[in-house]
């Protein structure tokens, strides 16, 4: 019983991502293409972590179980719903062969070309997220401030919740690149090198295409996250809204500054 109510509760935040996708769609026509990708993929998504969670794949041979699982179907929905580019260079990717390769440098953090590590992302992460607290079994992990305490994946969103009570603040959250998990991170400090001078952690924001959006950044490792405020927007889905932030992503880089990590579509 307690398997099944966890899936049906990830059914209807696979449902809430979908819609959230097709929204910010027909608010955002600039981010159009990313969304559309992004909305192709999460059915496979989707079908691999409720398999997951059934299956229970041993993390000492994920990467495995993703090559031989869910590869495919992420290559295919890349095809249909991608870039022409991007699902030319996976289905090329795929015929030189070595799926559980590509999944396994992912997963130990190693360096990869921007197509190996997409097709590693979209396919691992669904899995690392079904597979919760044991999800760090499967990752090489760094015991850094600002990673993940669950397998030491670097923060892909940042994000500022409600606090309930008035005059407190509410947390400010981290969420996982790697296995989607979140964790409390302090505010005025960079979610990259623990800077803290206050001074030295600017903040950019489009307050007119972007309202509930902004850049933290720090001026020290010239390194910056997405921020996604759900005070101004209580229907928000960090991982989703971070997927408009392009015109952001582009003033930073104007600005000489890099993206803890880039998105699943390598915007940053």
């Amino acid at each position: 019983m307690e398997q099944v109510t966890a899936a049906l509760r990830s059914q209807e935040v696979w449902a809430g991502r979908r819609r959230r996708a097709r929204h910010l769609a027909g608010g955002y026509p600039f981010a159009g293409e990313l969304l559309r990708l992004y909305e192709g993929l999460l059915d496979p998504q989707e079908r691999a972590f409720l398999s997951a969670l059934d299956d229970r794949p041993d993390p000492a041979t994920l990467s495995d179980y993703v090559a031989e699982h869910v590869v495919a179907a992420i290559a295919d929905a890349t095809v249909a719903a991608g870039p022409a580019a991007l699902g030319a260079a996976v289905r090329e990717r795929l015929r030189e062969g070595d799926p559980a390769g590509i999944v396994a440098a992912w997963l130990a953090s190693d360096p990869q070309d921007p197509v190996d590590e997409y097709l590693a992302r979209a396919s691992a992460g669904p899995v690392l997220e079904a597979l919760g607290p044991v999800a760090g079994a499967a990752c090489a992990r760094q015991a850094e401030d600002g990673r993940c305490p669950r397998c030491g994946g670097r923060p892909q969103v940042s994000y500022l919740m409600e606090a309930g009570e008035a005059l407190v603040s509410g947390p400010r959250m981290l969420q996982c690149h790697r296995c989607g998990e979140s964790w409390i991170h302090a505010r005025m400090t960079c979610a990259a090198c623990g800077e803290q001078t206050t001074a030295r952690l600017p903040i950019f924001a489009d307050a007119e295409r972007l309202p509930h959006l902004r850049a933290d950044a720090c001026q020290t490792c010239r390194r910056y996250v997405i921020t996604i405020d759900l005070r101004k927007d209580a229907e928000a889905i960090p991982i989703v809204d971070e997927l408009i932030a392009l015109p952001l992503d582009l003033d930073m880089r104007e600005r000489g500054f890099a993206k803890i990590v880039p998105n699943l579509m390598a915007i940053g």
